[in-house]
């Protein structure tokens, strides 16, 4: 497997990262410690170039593994006994490998995002015009903002870092309060939806519909810290005033099949808000490499990879689904399913030690004289093999875009923020849009809707896309109690489904084999700080402290 090398400390060495890179490519830009050419950036063109790795490369460590390490195993929606088995079982620790490469990749986009913010302040030409200028910042600090969200949601208090340059020569790095970083997150995103464009200008590249979908799920979740078990109402008016606006003038709109999502050829759809864009034949870590570790086989990635064949949804989050529920063959395969847009590679019966290819029909398994599998394989963000996606497939490279908003997520935004702090709501434009994502889904459109209700749809709609466990963490910024509640009630034991037929099945039995569930308090619940910043940085022990803007 091929894998970057660089060693980094995030205190010492994550700048470093950031203005030398890994690939020689990494970011075209000036130092930031020499002199250079006043007018660096002399075109639009080379503004967009210069922002172009926020969208990939400084995302690539979180995004392999940590993504779905974190985000779903934590999150209670997958099982394994051997793949994430540490996040899995909520025993993460401060070596987990997911914990040093979320921490690292997160403040490597804090770097390159300050390191674009400045660049273009200083260095931009007269020639390029200001809005221009000005969305290229905007991109900085949208950039910026996302990573602290993740990194205040998974760790608490971090330290806000705005000038790469102090780091480099500053040994009294301390953490911020939890507080104090959100109204960073919020401050970025506002600047960023202020002057980003109402169109992308290349396509993919963030707007302000971007930026205010990302508002809005940023004033939802901040409605809950230290709140004392009421969430502000301030910010539920904010989140669903941002979420309504995206809603009415983005243009933006659902995809009529919720499985089209997560083809290849889909990227940057009418539902997609803001995806992270990957090129397959580009430099290491340009690429998504998830369907390395997702696919249940290399028999249908067409290479050496397909490394998630003991890799499998949790019977937890099996039990949500009914029969009629569309997403769930878009996110987990059962035995007997028909996907006629991947296509495997099986034993050709007339010719021994021969393969042919054939449309996937997910196979099966004997144990003994029974027949059934025990994983439910992942099928979300697995495209398939090179001949299902025009060629654009290598091992461990895939390009299709990671969501990180879409609008079906920011309608469930609007119908938590309505709700809000009520036990139940019948709100009409709640009730729209929380009922447009479910009617897509094949399920029946509901009269009224609880907290339960809306948490329950969101994380079957965005299963295997890295957001359960910030669910848990949203919640449990104002519910601690219910947050640990539901995870320590979560089975992620074994199982075993049984199809009606080997082949084009339409029913499947799930028995329970062994309940597996975890034990949840608060001194497991945030990540570890990870071990080799504690040692490099031991200013992080120290109490956190307002950010001073």
């Amino acid at each position: 497997m091929k894998k970057i090398h660089c060693k980094y400390h995030m205190i010492a060495a994550t700048v470093f990262l950031a203005l030398t890179g890994c690939s020689k490519d990494f970011l075209n830009r000036p130092p930031e410690d020499a002199i250079v050419d006043a007018n660096f950036y002399r075109s639009t063109e080379q503004v967009l170039a210069g922002t172009a790795p926020l969208y990939n490369i400084v995302w690539f460590a979180y995004n392999d593994k940590a993504s779905h390490g974190i985000g779903d195993a934590r999150g209670g929606n997958l099982m394994s006994g051997s793949y994430q088995v540490e996040n899995i079982r909520m025993q993460t620790t401060d070596v987990t490998a997911e914990v040093y490469s979320s921490w690292t990749s997160f403040f490597n986009v804090v770097a390159q995002s300050n390191m674009i913010i400045d660049n273009l302040s200083k260095y931009t030409s007269p020639e390029v015009p200001e809005n221009v200028k000005q969305a290229g910042i905007a991109e900085g600090r949208f950039m910026r903002g996302l990573a602290y969200a993740y990194l205040v949601q998974n760790w608490g208090p971090v330290p806000v870092i705005v000038n790469n340059n102090v780091l480099l020569t500053d040994t009294s790095i301390t953490r911020n309060t939890v507080e104090s970083v959100w109204e960073f997150i919020i401050r970025d995103l506002r600047f960023a939806a202020q002057h980003l464009p109402g169109t992308p200008a290349l396509k993919g590249r963030l707007t302000k519909w971007s930026a205010e979908g990302m508002l809005a799920k940023m004033f939802l979740t901040r409605a809950g810290v230290e709140s004392s078990g009421t969430r502000r109402q301030a910010d539920l008016d904010s989140a669903a005033w941002y979420a309504k606006d995206v809603i009415d003038n983005s243009g933006a709109v659902l995809m009529n099949n919720y499985e089209d999502l997560f083809l290849m050829k889909n990227n940057n759809n009418s539902e997609s808000l803001f995806a992270l864009q990957w090129k397959y034949d580009g430099d290491w870590g340009t690429q998504n490499s998830v369907q390395a570790f997702l696919a249940y086989g290399s028999e249908i990635t067409g290479f050496g990879d397909g490394w998630g064949g003991d890799l499998g949804a949790s019977l937890d989050i099996l039990k949500l689904y009914t029969s009629a529920d569309k997403r769930r063959k878009g996110t987990f395969m059962f035995p007997g399913d028909h996907y006629a847009y991947i296509h495997q590679a099986v034993d050709d019966p007339n010719n021994p030690g021969k393969k042919i290819i054939q449309e996937l029909q997910v196979p099966w398994n004997y144990v003994g004289t029974e027949r059934y599998n025990t994983r439910a394989w992942v099928k979300k963000y697995v495209v398939g093999r090179p001949e299902d996606n025009d060629g654009k497939v290598t091992q461990q490279h895939t390009e299709i875009n990671t969501y990180m908003l879409r609008l079906a997520e920011v309608y469930l935004i609007y119908a938590e923020a309505v709700l809000g702090n009520a036990a139940v709501t019948n709100d009409a434009s709640a009730l729209m849009y929380y009922n447009a994502v479910r009617a897509r889904a094949g399920l029946p459109a509901k009269t009224s809707i609880t907290a339960d209700d809306i948490f329950t749809e969101r994380r079957l709609e965005l299963a295997m896309e890295g957001q359960a466990w910030y669910d848990i963490v949203r919640l449990h910024y104002y519910n601690p109690q219910k947050a640990l509640s539901i995870l320590n009630n979560q089975d992620r034991g074994s199982y075993r489904i049984i199809p009606n037929a080997a082949t084009n099945a339409t029913s499947w039995a799930i028995a329970s084999d062994t309940e597996a569930y975890y034990p949840v308090t608060e001194s497991n619940f945030r990540l570890p700080y990870p071990a080799v910043e504690m040692t490099a940085a031991p200013n992080l022990r120290k109490p956190p402290v307002p950010y001073e803007f």
